[in-house]
């Protein structure tokens, strides 16, 4: 190819060749040809066909999608392109069917040959790590990697003008909860640099956030989109996002990176916990080790806990767990995360977990394991692991009762609301609450406590419920 000139006549200069070297020039995009499009009748891709009409003057699009001309907007797509003055076939076939595939390359009017494919399809099955599953990385591999490589074969004899590919910066940089969309993608990368290896065209844009909703990201909530701006990587408008598409196509590079990066928020965090492709863009050399890498102790957090009482300690770091919540579900303030409400009840999933697991043990230096806020289910249980892990001596003495009440905890969350043992559970709670209130031992050797038919409490009249509060709690 000639974007590889520089390397021939080092070759040649270099008499390491045997007869002649040709330098073949890239065919041109085809005005009157038609481009393909995977994904066409989806966000991105009705992005795409109108940015080629109008900015590359292409005349003919054949759009695939998995529901085709049944999908949503589809007929308004057709009708918008064709006021452009594009002739617009609209398919719906399934990209990861190899026979499917060649199909639709065959079936191009030979009066407007191929002249380029738009890989823009693409599906999301987001999981942390341990609940990936074989079925899970198929579901994804699929539309991406397995279309991408059937759309390669299927054109490997044409001369196509662009071969452009929708990758991910998750294959590049990494993201969390993303491990079988970033292979997926990483596939696509590779794919592209085997193609130019070959002499074919091919460009796979590692794409970052687009701020137009599209059926992948639609999905995510403010909490989502909260997390990934304080990760630094800022969503980018569909013009910007066109324009890097133009620039990745002209600079000819086989797997560019397409991110808008918000480097304010990259310089607050520390640099070890960046991806490494984006450690070089922060000033001031490498920060020092997070406590959490090294499982050193917060010697301010734990200076300060030991000067307080027990209460206060947990109250302390009821407080540190709300708001560190608080911040992984995008809230302004602790307020929306109550004390006792499980987490799974106000929004938390696998991937929130973890981020909520990565936060306390920056702030603490504890080593925690990612299901800390599955074992623990509520921030006041946290709370109590926390004071249990950083004040070990005060904490020891009560240590065994915290663990129950954290089992209990789990227990009472998997209850069904219209339960009877709900009601039974909070009698005998409150029972211990009044125990606990008049620091009398829940079993006192020196006095007898009959036993307690609950069916009878159950239909006892308001004198007989005094008169068992009178026998069994002291005055």
């Amino acid at each position: 190819p000639l974007s590889r000139a520089r390397e021939a006549l080092r070759h040649l200069s270099q008499a390491r060749h045997t007869g002649k070297l040709v330098l073949d020039v890239p065919a041109a995009v085809d005005p009157e040809g038609t481009v393909l499009i995977t994904g066409g009748t989806g966000t991105l891709g009705a992005l795409v066909a109108e940015h080629l009409v109008r900015a590359w003057n292409i005349r003919h699009l054949l759009l695939v999608s998995r529901t085709g001309p049944d999908a949503p907007g589809a007929k308004e797509l057709t009708a918008r392109l064709a006021d452009l003055g594009a002739h617009v076939r609209i398919v719906a076939a399934d990209v990861t069917d190899g026979a499917a595939v060649h199909g639709l390359v065959a079936g191009v009017d030979p009066d407007h040959p191929l002249t380029g494919v738009v890989h823009a399809a693409g599906v999301l099955d987001d999981a942390v790590v341990t609940s990936q599953t074989p079925e899970r990385l198929a579901r994804v591999w699929g539309p991406k990697a397995t279309a991408a490589a059937h759309l390669h074969a299927a054109t490997a004899h044409l001369r196509l003008g662009m071969f452009v590919m929708f990758s991910s910066a998750a294959g590049v940089m990494g993201s969390p909860g993303q491990a079988n969309y970033a292979a997926a993608n990483a596939y696509c990368d590779a794919l592209a640099t085997h193609r130019q290896a070959i002499g074919l065209p091919a460009v796979s844009v590692a794409w970052g956030l687009w701020a137009d909703a599209s059926g992948m990201t639609g999905h995510l909530a403010e909490a989502d989109l909260a997390r990934m701006s304080r990760s630094g990587i800022a969503a980018m408008s569909a013009g910007q996002a066109l324009g890097l598409m133009d620039a990745a196509c002209w600079h000819g590079a086989p797997q560019p990176a397409a991110v808008r990066l918000d480097l304010r928020a990259l310089a607050a965090r520390p640099a070890d916990t960046l991806p490494a492709l984006l450690r070089t863009l922060l000033d001031g050399g490498p920060a020092p080790r997070r406590t959490a890498a090294t499982g050193a102790s917060a010697a301010g957090l734990v200076a300060r806990l030991a000067a307080l009482t027990e209460e206060e300690q947990h109250r302390t770091l009821l407080m540190l767990v709300r708001a560190q919540a608080a911040a992984v579900l995008g809230h302004t303030g602790v307020d929306a995360v109550p004390d006792d409400i499980p987490f799974k009840d106000i929004g938390f999933d696998s991937l929130t977990g973890v981020e909520l697991r990565n936060r306390l043990a920056a702030a603490t230096g504890l080593r925690l394991p990612a299901t800390v806020v599955f074992r623990h289910p509520t921030p006041s249980a946290i709370a109590a692991e926390l004071r249990g892990k950083l004040c070990p001596a005060q904490a020891a003495t009560a240590a065994p009762v915290f663990g129950e009440l954290a089992r209990l905890e789990t227990a009472v969350a998997r209850l069904a609301p219209d339960d009877g043992a709900r009601d039974r559970l909070a009698k005998r709670l409150e029972t211990l609450l009044w125990r606990l209130n008049d620091g009398t031992p829940a079993e006192d050797p020196g006095r007898h406590h009959p036993t307690v038919d609950n069916g009878a409490l159950d239909s006892a009249s308001d004198d007989e419920l005094f008169a068992f509060i009178d026998r069994e709690l002291p005055s």
